[in-house]
Formats: structure tokens, sequence, C-alpha cells
């Protein structure tokens, strides 16, 4: 081995993680992706003692387990071989062949001469002890540690996937973490712990220690679901847009969705995206909706209305501007478009205005509070052409006092969603994660237009003239 790739080896975690796969899958290629970058960046922060507790969330097949359960470790021993590390996954059988691959590196020829200090004394099959004391430790979720202390503990996957579902299943896998393996380090101050593992439900592992606070989280969704900048080094950054893949020589988005079709969204979302809600919702439940392939004929003579929840700041971590756009037919609500953006107000006006001249709005709802406040005064002072003169709308109580009192509407069988639309998902997940998701904004627009249709039941000549003076007081024919 050359003196350059030996010290590449030894100082730079990705470049071992390279050379692990090649040994472990021999003969398969190595498809190098920042994601692994990212990965050893958060691995050598726990190594130099700047992170002592990481999670990381990733989807199926993406190396998670051979760069942290199988290359950090051995790249860790052979430079102090007097380690002692705990590896927990959820079957003995992925743990016994995580352990089966750690042996594959450390028996290797290169790696012997790369650590030569780093010698097994013993093997038991589930514990590997070095000639300086340190160990590897093999185990799965609840098995015994009596006995047993760990510089640094290792959870790959915690959960069977059958039984994720259930919370007897999840609250023993939480109990144990928090009850036996944490008092497992031998220094409560220097201890180090990784969780690295795919979403299976909000009340996971994962779930349950972003609950917590205090953990270092490289959330890596197979699709973006918003901007972000990923750190994949010391100064070096990856700027990663809504919508960009994770590893697209691995998984196209052809190959992405044909998944997404064969296991279904909800498992998708969790698994792949990262972002798991619970399979019948939480304040809305998902067999309340009703769902259409197109609108009824009576949609002719209905009318449009369209709800705006605006957000002035454009940061990657503040919600979106939302404009849900409803055919009302009667006491019948069918949401027929979404848009969703982060705009700088003069952008968010317009898009008002376009959204509104596109579908012939009869009403435009805009929140009175906060920064709808301005965008309303505005579009009301001065009304562009080809929208209604805008409706501002105060909103009172809580976000999830104002959904609740709306939610017997679409318990009713009220509220009518398109059964194939790009926003589909994204809607879904939002409202039946609500109020424990991370946005709420299409929340807050579908519970603003359904308080106001229920004090709108049906529009009559007066109120048509009145809603539609922005466009000369003349009713236009409606058409999506």
């Amino acid at each position: 081995m050359r003196p350059v790739v030996a010290a590449l080896l030894r100082t730079e975690l990705r470049y071992f993680i390279h050379k692990t796969f090649t040994t472990v899958f021999l003969g398969s290629e190595y498809l190098s992706n920042w994601h692994i970058d990212a990965i050893a960046h958060q691995l050598m922060r726990v190594h130099d003692g700047e992170c002592s507790r990481l999670l990381v969330n990733q989807p199926p097949r993406s190396l998670k387990s051979l760069s942290v359960s199988v290359s950090f470790v051995a790249w860790l021993l052979g430079h102090d071989p007097s380690r002692r590390i705990i590896v927990v996954s959820y079957a003995s059988e992925l743990s016994a062949e995580l352990h089966r691959q750690f042996r594959m590196v450390i028996e290797s020829g290169w790696y012997q001469a790369l650590f030569p200090a780093m010698r097994p004394a013993k093997d038991t099959g589930t514990e590997l002890v070095t000639t300086a004391g340190g160990s590897r430790y093999a185990t799965t979720v609840g098995g015994t540690l009596t006995g047993r202390g760990a510089d640094l503990i290792i959870v790959d996957d915690p959960h069977k996937a059958e039984e994720a579902q259930s919370e007897t299943a999840r609250k023993r896998v939480t109990d144990w973490f928090g009850g036996t393996l944490v008092s497992r380090l031998n220094d409560k101050d220097t201890g180090r712990i990784i969780v690295v593992m795919q979403r299976l439900h909000q009340d996971d592992l994962a779930g349950h220690l972003l609950q917590a606070g205090a953990w270092q989280h490289l959330d890596l969704p197979a699709t973006a679901v918003e901007d972000s900048d990923i750190p994949i080094g010391k100064h070096r950054v990856v700027r990663r847009r809504a919508g960009d893949l994770l590893h697209p020589q691995r998984e196209s988005k052809l190959v992405l969705e044909r998944i997404k079709a064969e296991i279904g969204s909800l498992q998708f979302s969790a698994q792949y995206q990262q972002r798991p809600v619970p399979l019948e919702g939480n304040l809305i439940r998902r067999d309340w909706f009703r769902f259409f392939d197109q609108l009824p004929a009576a949609a002719a003579a209905g009318y449009v209305v369209q709800s705006w929840d605006t957000a002035m700041m454009t940061g990657q971590a503040n919600d979106y501007s939302v404009c849900t756009t409803w055919r009302v037919i009667k006491n019948d609500y069918y949401l027929v478009d979404l848009y969703r953006g982060r705009h700088q107000y003069p952008d968010l006006r317009r898009a008002v205005a376009a959204l509104a001249g596109r579908y012939n709005a009869d009403a435009v709802l805009v929140e009175d509070a906060g920064p709808g406040m301005a965008m309303l005064q505005d579009l009301q002072r001065d009304t562009p052409n080809g929208m209604p003169r805008p409706l501002g709308i105060k909103p009172e109580g809580s976000k999830a006092d104002r959904m609740a009192a709306q939610s017997f509407r679409i318990e009713a069988g009220q509220v009518h969603l398109p059964a194939d639309a790009p926003w589909l998902d994204d809607y879904l997940l939002e409202l039946l994660a609500f109020p424990h998701g991370k946005h709420d904004d299409q929340v807050d627009s579908t519970s603003q237009f359904l308080k106001w249709a229920a004090n709108h039941p049906i529009f009559d000549d007066l109120e048509l003239n009145i809603i539609s003076v922005g466009r000369g007081g003349v009713r236009l024919p409606i058409a999506i």
C-alpha cells in the first residue's frame, strides 16, 4: 500500500468507508456520494468529542450500517484498540451479520498493515476482545448487558419494521434504551451514543430522542423536502434544494416512484422520507376524507374560494405561504389546487393576484393577523384587476383549536380531495401529523377556509356582487 493511500485511510474516514465497502462487498461497484461524506463528517465530530449524541436518519440500503456499525468501529479500534464499543440492532441475525462484516475488515491484509497494534485476543461471535483490552460487543434490543460498560454505544435500526405500529413494541425499545442501555456508558460525561435508523413511526426511538432534544440530527430523506445546507467536512457544505434526490445514481426518481407505488405513500414517507405519520392520523383521521377522480357536474354551479396563510420569512426553517383553492358545492368542499412557496413580499403579492386570476376566484381569504395584515391592507387598498377584493379572516384561538373546531366537517365527509395530485401526499401527511408535524401552514389554510365556508353556506346574488367588486361587479364564469 502506497504511503499516501495509507495516510488517507488513517485520517479520512470517508476513504476508509470506501475501502471497507470493497472488502465486504467484493466485486460490487462503490458509488461515491456526498451523503456518505456527511455521515463520515458527523462520525468524526463524535470521535473528536464535538458531539456526544448523534442521530442519523436515512433510507434503507444507503450504507448507514456499513458506515457506522462496521467501518467506524473498525477505524476507531484501529486508532485505539482499548476502546469498548457496544453495537445494538433489533435482531440477532442483523447483529451477527454486522459483526461478521467487521471481522472481514479487521482480518484483511490492508487493515492489519494499516493498524498493526489492533489485534484480536478472542472472538465469541458476538464479542471481539482486543489484546489491548478493547472490544466490540454485538447485541440486540432487550439483550443482557449486566457487567458490561462502553465508551461508545451504537444503536443500528432498533425497531422491527413489522412491529413499528405496535405501541407496546415501540415502548419496549425506548424503555430499554433509557433504562438499561444508556446506563452502560463507562463515563456519563464523555461517553458517546450514536443512533442510526430509518424512521418507522412518529413515536419510534428517533421520534423519542428528537422530542427529548440535545441530539445532533443528520436528516437524509430520499428526496429533499426543503432547501438545506448539509456539512460534509470542515468548511465544506452541500446545498440541497427541495426535490433533490439523495443518491440519483442508485435510486433515480423513477425508481423511487416505483418503490412508493409498491409500499404505499405512508410507508415510503416514513422509511424513505424520514417523515412518519400515524396510519390513522392524529387530530384529523385519514378515513374521514372523500376522494374524487373528477369534479361532479354540479361543480358548474359552484363557487371558487381561495384561502391564504401567508409567511414573510423565507428561511429554511420557516413555514411556507400556502393557498388552498376550493370549489364549493352547497355544503361540500372540493380541494382543486394547492400552492406552497417561500417568497419575499413583492413576489408573494404577485402570486396572490396570479392565482386568483388563474382560477377566477369568487372569494380570496387572507389571515388578518401577523404577516397577513400588511398583505390584506395592501390588496384591499389596491386590488389588482382580475381578482376580488380580499376578505380578512381574524384567527381565534390556537392553531389546534381552530382545526379541532372544523374537524367535524371533514369527519362528516364534506371535504373532498383529488385522488391524484402531485401535492396530495404532502398535504395529507401534514394534516394527519398535526399538531405534531414540523409545518402547519396547509392546516391553517384549510381550517380558515372551513370556518369561513361554514358561515357562507350559499352565495346569494347580493353577496356575489359585493365579492366581485374587484372585477368590476360582474359575475364571471367559473372554470377549473
